[in-house]
């Protein structure tokens, strides 16, 4: 009933060409390697989050059914979220993640001129930058994100070691 050897190919798909990969691999590295050419800002972020994101992430980014993205000054039942102002590691993963997952029904649909404006609206409204600066490829790698000195770099090699 079952073949001792399985075949070197299966007969479908094909050899992925470097223009296949290029279009996948849009990774943003914490150090911002693979962010692309652009800027934003917050002014106009926030029209763009109050069209594409409110609905799913409330008022200014506090409520909604899918999560506050930003720090409320009185947590719901004593409790903080987890949001991008006192969580995430570092600028670049708002970058990436808003890039790559949002708006949920519309995943990868931004250009990359909404996303760094909505990046930007995001970072001000957490109090991460002021509101007339700038995010772009160059600095939005330098951003300190209060919640980095939290995070411990997993070095362990191989098995069970634990701290």
């Amino acid at each position: 009933m079952f073949s001792d050897t399985t075949p070197d190919t299966f007969g479908f798909g094909r050899k992925a060409s470097q223009a296949d990969i290029d279009r996948l691999d849009i990774d943003i590295r914490p150090d911002g390697k693979g962010l692309p050419a652009g800027a934003g800002i917050a002014v106009r972020g926030k029209l763009i989050f109050d069209n594409k994101c409110a609905a799913c992430h409330g008022t200014g980014g506090v409520g909604g059914p899918n999560g506050s993205l930003v720090t409320s000054k009185t947590p719901a039942n004593g409790r903080k979220e987890k949001t991008i102002g006192n969580y995430w590691p570092y600028a670049t993963t708002v970058f990436d993640y808003i890039r790559r997952a949002m708006p949920f029904n519309a995943p990868g649909s931004l250009s990359n001129e909404e996303v760094y404006h909505l990046t930007a609206y995001l970072l001000n409204a957490n109090q991460i930058i002021d509101e007339k600066t700038v995010i772009n490829d160059q600095n939005l790698s330098k951003i300190e994100m209060p919640a980095r000195k939290l995070f411990i770099p997993d070095d362990r090699k191989g098995g069970a070691e634990i701290r």
